[in-house]
């Protein structure tokens, strides 16, 4: 199913133009009962007014840290449309429109994100670290209409947005509070009835290797990603989700987002990691929580001072979860991490296990919905055990927005996923590195996070990313950037150390051969380290 669904409500149609040309576009496939969705709908009503309609109205939905801002799904649903009343009736906005949403992780933005997709607009939310700069590229290439943002951010998006275009923020600034305006507004907004394949939303990629993609998703899409995963994790209507990942990132907006509200549980939003996210856990006594595996790492230095018995499920994707920190979890908390691998393009996670199907040091097996392969370089699947590119199928799919990269990413209707993969005889699947973090090395190929979890064994090590660059006499040589904990001392004794500690740990070949220590690693605002930028330092 990869044409049109449902008759477009959408008047401005830049998304649809300028999608890629439909013979590159992935194969979508439905073979789920619960994703046969009608031709029209709209996820903004489907998450809010379904539920609401089930009788959810009065339960708890979303929160902040503090439990200042505590709104039930009635209350989410009267802000939401009071944000999408003043984008209609003020800004003017029409279906297909694009909307800049920049924000901490907290209900206004939630209630923006909510307004924008039951107006029929285009979702496009961004990292709150983000700079002017960096939120221009962002414009142009969404061709963005209309901005919303956090009063503390409001002086980089003037910046970037240079007065071409609304733009409305609420909280503390020096423009007008425009959650202070709209708490009277109780006029009914009906949601647009929208496609189910309309455009909902533009997900721009992190930027690890640079210029960042916009990802365009269907409102199908936002749903399908939501009943996929909750059909693997089940949550219930009494989960309390928490977690540190920004909304605009879609491993947050679903874990802490449509995960949830799918089934009538509440969301409690931190727009700090952290100790943060730990308080929120044993002051809101949540159940699931989802964050990066370098958050978990960290968790454990206070986690011995709070009461974090009520987690029962607890996520961890964006990056490699090392076998390390998988163990070291399990011994203090008794809790399974349940890893998982997804992506922007593909909108959350595709590959995972829970429970009893846990295998430390595997990603797990395809979630339901998904089909996974290991293919080699011709295309074709990799005998079992045998190393080679992972590639996907689902309800979810790249449609990268008109950039040329598209052809990179799909082929034969498979999402390649640019991570390089094995599977064993029992169908679970194992990473062995970002294809482009596999080191060839006098020709050993040498996978960087088999070093960097090496190293980061050791004990004066706090965090650490491993990179090839370039040798005359070796082609690469393996290079680790390592942070030091506190209390240790950098220096070439403390590199050789390091050096030592890896060769007796893994096969020698593979130890770094020169070592630098950093204050801190280049990370994006959703955390990834952004490789990239230590392969140019070189």
């Amino acid at each position: 199913m990869n044409g049109p669904t449902g008759v477009s409500a959408h008047v401005d149609t830049f998304c649809r133009d300028n999608l890629p040309p439909q013979e590159q576009w992935p194969e979508f496939i439905w073979e789920m009962p619960e994703l046969d969705y009608p031709a029209q709908i709209n996820a903004g009503a489907e998450l809010l007014d379904a539920g609401i309609a089930r009788g959810w109205g009065e339960r708890p939905c979303v929160s902040d840290a503090t439990g200042d801002v505590a709104w039930t799904y009635n209350e989410l649903r009267q802000w939401a449309d009071r944000f999408a009343r003043h984008l209609v009736h003020r800004r003017g906005l029409v279906p297909g429109n694009r909307v800049l949403i920049h924000s901490f992780n907290n209900p206004w933005m939630v209630a923006a994100w909510f307004g924008v997709i039951r107006a029929g607009g285009v979702a496009v939310s961004v990292m709150p670290l983000l700079r002017s700069r960096e939120l221009r590229t962002i414009i142009d290439k969404a061709q963005i209409q209309f901005a919303l943002c956090d009063g503390r951010l409001r002086h980089e998006d003037e910046l970037a947005v240079a007065g071409e275009f609304p733009l409305d923020s609420w909280g503390p600034s020096d423009s007008p509070d425009l959650a202070a305006e709209l708490a009277d507004d109780d006029e009914p907004f009906t949601p647009v009835a929208t496609a189910a394949d309309d455009v909902a939303m533009l997900a721009f990629t992190s930027g690890t290797t640079g210029q960042p993609k916009a990802a365009a998703h269907f409102h199908r899409e936002i749903l399908a990603a939501t009943d996929t995963n909750n059909a693997l994790l089940q949550p219930t209507a009494d989960d309390i989700f928490c977690g540190s990942p920004p909304l605009a990132f879609t491993y947050g907006l679903g874990g802490l987002l449509l995960f949830p509200l799918r089934v009538g549980a509440s969301t409690v939003l931190t727009e700090t990691p952290g100790p943060a996210l730990l308080e929120a856990i044993a002051r809101h006594r949540c159940t699931f929580c989802f964050t990066a595996p370098t958050a978990y790492r960290a968790m454990l230095d206070g986690i011995e001072d709070l009461d974090l018995s009520s987690l029962r499920q607890c996520m961890s994707a964006g990056e490699t979860l090392p076998r390390s920190t998988w163990e070291a979890f399990h011994e203090a908390t008794g809790l399974k991490l349940v890893d998982g691998i997804g992506s922007t393009e593909m909108l959350h996670v595709f590959i995972s296990a829970v429970g009893d199907d846990i295998r430390p040091g595997a990603t797990g097996r395809p979630i339901p919905g998904y089909r996974v392969e290991v293919l080699d370089d011709s295309g074709a699947p990799t005998p079992v055990g045998e190393v080679g590119r992972l590639a996907v199928k689902g309800p979810t799919g790249c449609l990268y927005l008109a950039d040329e990269r598209q052809s990179v990413y799909v082929e034969n209707g498979w999402n390649v996923t640019g991570d390089a993969y094995s599977k064993d005889e029992d169908g679970y699947f194992h990473f062995h590195a970002r294809a482009d973090d596999m080191i060839i090395s006098a020709g050993y190929n040498i996978a960087a996070p088999e070093v960097e979890e090496s190293v980061m064994n050791h004990p004066a090590v706090l965090e650490c990313a491993v990179v090839g660059v370039p040798d005359e006499a070796r082609t690469s040589i393996v290079k680790a950037y390592v942070v030091l904990k506190e209390g240790y001392e950098a220096g070439d004794a403390m590199a050789t150390e390091i050096k030592n500690h890896v060769k007796a740990d893994i096969a020698p070949y593979k130890y770094p051969r020169a070592v630098e220590f950093l204050d801190a690693l280049p990370r994006t605002g959703t955390g990834k380290v952004q490789r990239f930028k230590l392969r140019e330092r070189g």
